[in-house]
Parts: structure tokens; C-alpha cells; sequence
């Protein structure tokens, strides 16, 4: 947001009316606009049926509260509620001041002054007058009271303290906060942060709200209990994400670990910190106060307690392992688990994993709740088939359900002519993070000697159908060997009429006929500047349009589906 350096107005000519010098405070004291001289003042634009201003009204009102002590800002509200009690149930909440309700006439010419094309808005004049900000609230919403006098130049010197504090870092540097000095456990207990100096320090980004976060956690305390009983100097603070009391309390007091206090301001900042993408995120920071890593979950989850310490090195060694780990790999060595060594036929009839050794054996993650699987499915059903009446037998499928439910799974997996893991099943867990199974629908392809040939048997099966099997990568250069001579002969240039420009013949892996609206693959002439795509047939023939598609379906709670996957939120 750029500061303005010309405009400067005068606080009462543009706040007054003829009737009225005052503004007024929500328990109907008046105040005079002519004691507002001399301080910054924040002309806030807002309204109770606003979703974004009454998220970000709390906020402001933290920062207010801490700034207005010095007696520098103050800040107005300018309504847009549709009527007084809206306003004055909105303002009840507000410690700074207002343009009466009354007064439409300053509400709109301020609108109109200030821009206001939005709300939230806030609009910031410095002391003279000057318009120092057009807008201030993602200062706000980002810095808090630390972005103050939120200029672009405060800005600008936050981000040049930020770095010089990344060069500098130090544990208590990110963790030591103008207000507290310590971290807490579930008896209450306060243990200075100096006292975790020196020692390899995990920052647990968790939200308990997260199936992910709950699952990992367990692994971790094992991790944990053991690194402690061996004597490591490792100590982990947990970085609350969610904001919900009772679930925090009752996470605190099953972990074994420390915490910064639910709601601390420090929490967000480490979330900006740290770049956190994803939970849960395990950030481990050295004894000498660097940043050693910025995520160790996957690590711990993968290997445990043999991740540690965490360091370059130790990585590795890590990357080494799952390499010989994927070199003898067995089918047996992942699909069976404890007793759990069979999967189950469309009856319910057990089929011990053994009698699958040999095969090519394709693990379908998926679910009857989301669209892009059900739409995969008769593709996927159609491959089978094809590929078992050509080689019967050298194929199976086993189905890993994401389905919330008995009855969702059942009806599935009745529409399935192969195998399935049982609902609710534990190995589910294990396969989802050994494959790193973060969408669906996945389709991963096991080879007769239990290596995995490829995670993207999904795409492989939807570009070239039974035709992809045994799914090598020798197999698909085949398939692309003969799809190149299928396009020898074909001009290299055409002009059509659907287009004004010439379209050029192109690899294209997917994309939409801009000519029959149908799916192609390999093959496009492709105009670049527009995105411009018609298939080989519809460009050198004729092709039927198809149209029509079905209605999408809402996705599962805790999942988005966008464009033909679903992924976890």
C-alpha cells in the first residue's frame, strides 16, 4: 500500500457538520473534534453485516488498546450498517470513537474522500493531516501493533528487522516475546525459556482439530519417551494453531512436552516465521539457536527414532536407507501387518496377501464420496477387465477406503470387481503415508516383485486405459513411440475454421477440445497465445460434439475437491 505524500486535510472541516463538533464514544459521551489535534487518526470504514470486518474488528481492537495509552492514535468508525440499533449493537464492542448515525451526509462524503471501493477499510492521517495510508488493515492484520505508524516504511523496516533477526537467530529470539519469557506445561508450571538454551529444540506446529496431527502426535511421544530414556538432549515446545480452550487443555495435559500459552502472539508470528504450508510441522531448531530443519515430520514419521538428530548428515543416511528399503521390498512387507495379512473379496471372504505375490498389484485409494473418484472408477473398471481377459490373473486391485462409514464403503466397493483392505483397517494409515497419499482418487502400481513401479498409475490409466499395463516406464515409452508414428503424415500447420489464428500440431499429455468440448491426450493443434485446443480428428474431420456432464457433488467434510482430485484441507 503506497503512502500518500500530497494530500492533507483538516480534521474538523472534513468530521463536522453545521450542527455538530463532536464525535461521540459508545456510552453517548461526546467528545470534541478539536481535541483530536496532534494525533494520528485511523478513519475506519466497517459494519456489523460484514463477515471480513467483524473478523478484523477484534484485532483492531487489541491494537488500539495497546496504542492508545501513549495518547498518539485515535481512530473513528465510519458505519455502513443499514440502520441505528445495527450500529449501536456493533459499536457497543468498539473503544474508540464515531460519526453519529445520524449523520449519513459525513458517513458518505468521508466515503467518497477516503475511496472506499471495500470494508474493512482504514484510512490513516498523520498528525498534520496528511494522508499517511489509503488503507491499513493488511498492516494491521499482519504486523499488529509493531506495524505502527503503518506506513510503508514501518513496513519495510519490520522486514529488514526480520532478517537481521534470521541472520542473528537465537531460541530466544523467536521464542521470547515483550510479555513473557517462558513456556508453560499442563500442571502450570512456567520454565524460563533460558533454561532450553543449548539443548535440540522441536517447534510442534499442531492443530488437535487434525486427523493428521492426531495420528502423528502419537508416533512422536513414542519418539519422544525414547530420545529422553536415552539420555538426548532434546526438549519440544508445542505451537498451538487452533484457538479453541477446552481442546487445547485437554491436549496439554496428555503431552509430555512443553507449550507457549494458547492465543500468544508469538504463535502467529512463528506460523509467518517459518513459512508454515502444512500441519503437522515439526521444526527443529540446533543448540546453537539455528534452524537445523524446517519440517521433521515426515522423517519421524518414515523412520522414528532413527531420524535423530535431525541433522544433514543424518539425512543422508536416511535417503540411503529408503533406498535399500525400496530395493527389497516385498509386497508382504507392507501389505501385511501383524495378524492383518489378508484383504477381503467383494463377499467379505477373506484372501490371505500371500496369494497375491507375484502379481501386479495396483493399490486404489479412493472414496464414494468424492467426484473425481467415481468418476475414474468405470475407466478404472474398464481397464481391468481388459487387462484380465488378455492376462488373467497378473492383475489385482486392492481398495483403501477414505469413506467415513460401514454402509459408504460397502456400497462402494459393491460397484468393484477386485479386493479391498477392510473398513477401517490400520494399515490404511500406514499405506497412506508410505505412498504419501495426500489426494484422491491415487492409483499406485506394485510390480510382480513387490517394488513400486509408479504413483501415477491413475494418470496412466486415464491417458492410455488397459493399454498402460504392466505400467513400467518402458511400457509408456512404447506407448508414446507408437503415438508419435500415429501423427506421422499429419500437416504440421492447419487453419480451421472454429479459430483465427493458425494452430500448430503439439504434444499436449491433457487437455479440453475447444471443438467438441471432449478430453484429448498426446496429440493438439494448439494455438499458444489463446489456449486454443482441437483435437487431431476435429482439425483435419469431423467429430460429433458431446455435451453435458454431470452435476458435481459437495466434497466430504475436510476435503476440497478441485478440478478431478480431492485433497485433505
Amino acid at each position: 500500500m503506497a503512502d500518500s505524500v500530497e494530500v492533507t486535510h483538516d480534521f474538523h472541516s472534513i468530521l463536522s457538520s453545521p450542527d455538530r463538533d463532536f464525535l461521540i464514544r459508545n456510552n453517548g459521551d461526546q467528545v470534541t473534534i478539536d481535541s483530536l489535534k496532534g494525533k494520528k487518526l485511523g478513519f475506519y470504514f466497517s459494519a456489523s453485516w460484514c463477515g471480513p470486518c467483524r473478523r478484523f474488528t477484534p484485532t483492531l481492537v487489541e491494537v488500539y488498546n495497546e496504542l492508545s495509552p501513549k495518547g498518539e492514535f485515535e481512530v473513528v468508525f465510519l458505519s455502513a450498517d443499514e440502520d441505528d440499533e445495527a450500529f449501536q449493537s456493533y459499536f457497543s464492542k468498539m473503544p474508540w470513537l464515531a460519526v453519529p448515525y445520524s449523520d449519513s451526509e459525513t458517513r458518505s462524503r468521508l466515503d467518497d474522500l477516503f475511496h472506499v471501493n471495500g470494508i474493512p477499510h482504514l484510512a490513516l492521517l498523520d498528525e498534520t493531516g496528511k494522508v499517511a495510508a489509503e488503507d491499513v488493515v493488511d498492516i494491521i492484520r499482519e504486523h499488529g501493533a509493531e506495524g505502527y505508524p503503518f506506513t510503508s516504511q514501518r513496513v519495510q523496516d519490520l522486514k529488514d528487522q526480520e532478517e537481521e533477526a534470521k541472520r542473528n537467530q537465537s531460541l530466544k529470539s523467536i521464542l521470547v516475546s515483550s510479555s513473557r519469557d517462558f513456556v508453560i506445561s499442563a500442571d502450570g508450571k512456567k520454565t524460563p525459556i533460558s533454561e532450553l538454551e543449548g539443548k535440540t529444540v522441536g517447534l510442534y506446529f499442531c492443530a488437535t482439530s487434525y486427523r493428521s496431527c492426531a495420528v502423528f502426535t502419537q508416533q512422536f511421544k513414542e519418539v519422544y519417551k525414547k530420545l529422553k530414556e536415552n539420555g538426548e538432549n532434546f526438549e519440544v515446545v508445542f505451537i498451538p494453531v487452533d484457538d479453541e480452550e477446552e481442546s487445547f487443555q485437554k491436549e496439554l495435559e496428555s503431552l509430555p512436552w512443553v507449550s507457549l500459552p494458547l492465543k500468544d502472539k508469538t504463535c502467529a508470528k512463528l506460523i509467518q516465521y517459518f513459512e508454515l504450508s502444512e500441519l503437522p510441522t515439526l521444526v527443529i531448531i540446533g543448540p546453537d539457536g539455528k534452524t537445523r530443519h524446517t519440517n521433521v515430520a515426515e522423517a519421524i514419521a518414515d523412520h522414528g527414532i532413527v531420524a535423530y538428530p535431525f541433522t544433514p548428515e543424518k539425512f543422508v543416511e536416511l535417503e540411503e536407507l529408503a533406498k535399500a528399503k525400496e530395493a527389497s521390498q516385498t509386497l508382504e512387507s507392507f501389505l501385511v501387518s501383524g495378524d492383518q495379512d489378508f484383504v477381503i473379496k467383494n463377499g467379505g471372504e477373506n484372501l490371505p496377501v500371500s496369494e497375491l505375490v507375484g502379481k501386479t498389484v495396483l493399490l486404489y485409494f479412493s472414496a464414494q464420496w468424492c467426484p473425481p473418484c467415481r468418476a475414474f472408477l468405470p475407466k478404472l473398471i474398464d481397464a481391468y477387465h481388459k487387462i484380465k481377459a488378455h492376462d488373467n490373473g497378473a492383475l489385482e486391485v486392492v481398495f483403501i477406503s477414505s469413506d467415513r462409514d460401514q454402509d459408504s464403503f460397502d456400497d462402494f466397493f459393491k460397484e468393484m470387481p477386485w479386493l479391498a483392505l477392510p473398513f477401517g483397517d490400520s494399515r490404511k494409515e500406514l499405506l497412506s503415508r508410505k505412498f504419501k497419499v495426500s489426494g484422491i482418487p491415487k492409483l499406485v502400481a506394485i510390480g510382480p516383485s513387490g517394488r513400486t513401479v509408479t504413483h501415477e498409475a491413475r494418470d496412466l490409466v486415464g491417458l492410455h486405459g488397459a493399454d498402460a499395463y504392466p505400467f513400467t516406464e518402458e511400457r509408456i515409452k512404447e506407448i508414446e513411440a507408437q503415438r508419435d508414428e500415429i501423427a506421422k503424415g499429419w500437416p504440421e500447420k492447419v487453419t480451421h475454421e472454429t479459430h483465427e489464428h493458425e494452430l500448430i500440431l503439439a504434444r499436449r499429455r491433457v487437455y479440453y477440445c475447444d471443438g467438441c468440448n471432449e478430453e484429448g491426450h498426446d496429440w493438439s493443434y494448439y494455438c499458444e497465445d489463446c489456449d486454443f485446443d482441437l483435437h487431431p480428428n476435429c482439425a483435419l474431420g469431423d467429430k460429433e460434439s458431446i455435451n453435458g456432464a454431470e452435476e458435481e457433488e459437495k466434497p466430504q467434510n475436510g476435503w476440497v475437491c478441485d478440478g478431478d482430485v480431492c485433497t485433505k484441507a
